[in-house]
């Protein structure tokens, strides 16, 4: 176990890394694919290389450098280079389009920013006047007109070794925990995206406690997969840097099934549709062979009965446990590369059913909750204090109160101090004390433990007055391994109904072991067995609802739900606003007998 002392600043966690010695502090991938190292020395001659030339280009402490980008070795370093100058970052998601990108850089007032491809850059270049971008820099080489070559501004850097540069080591400790740090613009599920003002100070005081549960070391390694655009990627990069863990990068999602073979990681943190959608492609699987689905029942019927055993920490030792465990359960940890010893949900709320059947499985799924604005640990469940369904309990340096609707409000060091130049906003989330209402509906039980109901503007209200809630609605729907994903409808109508995107691999395997032939998606959602399908799902989510919630009807849609598409959000949350208005049609006739209803009476 490695004990560290507290930081005060990001800048603390760079100089750990380049003083730790490590030879394969990083892994990335080459063009063939194979696995390459970084060691401590190259991130902080590579750092320097980059800081000296955003400063020769006149950036000076406070201004601010886009990152469009993947996940790779060069967002890691090009991070720490404006940090360790006193300037301040502002990653953007690289699936926006170019239009989006402008409005968020414009607002932030980058004027140099460093993007990985040829894309982005394309993206960049087309609005690059209007926005005002004095230099682009580009990760992949070579370097195209218009643009400098990442590659340029570290040529030579290793060279250099393990000499340290006194100056430049000056400036990395002269950056305090009030300096601004990083600008993260919301992702906008409910509204536009706005920018979140964290200091290091913010991001620092929630490293300090976010993780020392957990006993992470040099031994550890973790695949960075999330967005670094996402605070919860970067804040586990960060905690495995102040670890002296190992951090290996993985540009695309499509690539983690091998990278989680070739690393091997022990630390794992996904948001919820990571470990949803491995629970379902492992059902998926065995439903193609009965006698694997029979198993894998069986398997999970034993491992439901030890399920508290496993969440506590502790290995059953019952006979057949351990012989499911051989057989089965061993299976769904090679998902994870057969290594991870800690396993993490943050980002979105874990469905108690999903946690419950990884913990059949012989899984534990530590659930943590926070927010872009909190830094942004807020609760987490630990191996030493855990309670599955809930978020876990507050951190140490958190305050945490309740409005009288149950919104949650929070106070502490970690918390930030506003929206970038958006003082409206900021005074309808902070108020004069400093509590950040968080928009969530949550409630401590009674040894402390914090459990988030839903967000406060996505609580559906139906005309009768009733208030439901539709991610716990919405999670119980995407339990069933042919629910790819849903979202619920309903909003100031009589009742609510959902839209329901399918998991069309299972599907298919479905329509082929039941002789349904078809030459279109169209066709499959035309079936009558297809829908009579659908529809014993949603009678099975309904058993379970007051009759308020209950789904009374339900359309199936023709499009798998993805981040490209607009309908989700890099963390994989529904964007509802999106969905509502790319499926206005279709939820207009899930109502239309309302509507008609309503002209009658007015007639």
């Amino acid at each position: 176990m490695t004990l560290v002392s507290p930081i005060l600043t990001i800048n603390d966690i760079f100089r750990r890394v380049s003083r730790a010695a490590n030879p394969r502090a990083v892994l990335w991938q080459d063009q063939a694919g194979d696995w390459q190292p970084l060691s401590s020395d190259q991130i902080y001659q590579r750092v320097r290389a980059v800081a000296q030339a955003f400063l020769a280009w006149g950036v000076r402490r406070g201004d601010r450098i886009a990152i469009i980008g993947e996940n790779r070795w060069e967002w890691a370093v090009t991070d720490f280079a404006v940090l360790a100058i006193g300037a301040a970052d502002v990653p953007i998601y690289p699936t926006l389009t170019a239009e989006q990108i402008a409005v968020l850089l414009r607002d932030a007032g980058c004027r140099i920013a460093v993007v990985s491809t040829r894309q982005q850059f394309d993206k960049l270049d087309s609005v690059r006047a209007e926005i005002g971008l004095e230099r682009i820099v580009i990760m992949d080489a070579p370097a195209l007109p218009g643009t400098i070559a990442f590659q340029d501004l570290v040529a030579g850097a290793d060279a250099n070794g393990a000499q340290r540069d006194p100056e430049f080591d000056a400036m990395v400790h002269s950056v305090s925990p009030d300096d601004l740090a990083t600008v993260i613009y919301t992702s906008g599920t409910t509204g536009d995206p706005k920018g979140v003002v964290l200091t290091h100070g913010n991001i620092a005081s929630n490293q300090n406690l976010a993780a020392e549960d957990f006993h992470f070391d040099s031994a550890d390694a973790c695949i960075s997969f999330l967005p670094l655009s996402h605070i919860t990627a970067r804040a586990l990069d960060y905690v495995m840097y102040n670890y002296g863990a190992q951090v290996a990068y993985c540009p695309q999602f499509d690539r983690l099934p091998q990278a989680m073979r070739k690393v091997r990681p022990t630390v794992i943190v996904g948001v919820p549709r990571v470990y949803e959608k491995i629970r379902q492609e492992v059902e998926r699987r065995a439903a193609l062979s009965p006698v694997k689905k029979r198993l894998l029942a069986a398997a999970l019927a034993l491992g439901d009965g030890f399920r508290d055993i496993v969440y506590d920490g502790r290995q059953p030792t019952s006979v057949l446990w351990k012989l499911a465990n051989k057989l089965v359960y061993s299976k769904v940890r090679e998902a994870f590369g057969g290594r991870v010893h800690t396993f993490i949900s943050g980002g979105a709320p874990l469905g108690l059913d999903t946690a419950k059947w990884f913990a059949s499985a012989g899984i534990a799924l530590w659930e943590g909750y926070g927010l872009t604005e909190t830094s942004p640990v807020i609760s987490i469940n630990t191996p030493i204090n855990h309670r599955m369904g809930s978020a876990g309990m507050p951190l140490a340096n958190v305050i945490l109160k309740f409005a009288e609707d149950g919104e949650l409000l929070v106070r502490g060091p970690s918390v930030f101090s506003g929206y970038w130049q958006n003082p409206e906003t900021n005074a309808e989330c902070i108020d004069s004390r400093g509590w950040f209402r968080t928009g969530d509906i949550a409630r401590l039980d009674a040894d402390g433990f914090l459990y988030i109901t839903d967000r406060k503007k996505e609580l559906l209200k139906t005309s009768g007055g009733k208030l439901i809630a539709p991610q716990p609605i919405e999670n119980k729907l995407k339990n069933n391994a042919l629910v790819g994903n849903a979202a619920l409808v309903g909003d100031r109508h009589k009742f609510v109904c959902a839209l329901v995107s399918p998991n069309f691999a299972a599907l298919e395997d479905w329509a082929r072991q039941h002789g349904v032939a078809v030459t279109s998606r169209a066709q499959l959602l035309a079936e009558p067995r297809v829908l009579a399908l659908y529809g014993e799902i949603v009678e099975d989510v309904n058993r379970g609802l007051a009759n308020f919630e209950t789904l009374k009807r339900f359309r199936i849609v023709a499009e798998e739900w993805t981040q490209e598409g607009g309908q989700l959000t890099p963390s994989m949350k529904l964007k509802r606003r999106v969905i509502t208005e790319q499926y206005a049609a279709v939820i207009g006739e899930l109502y239309a007998d309302e509507a008609t209803a309503h002209a009658a009476s007015a007639s």
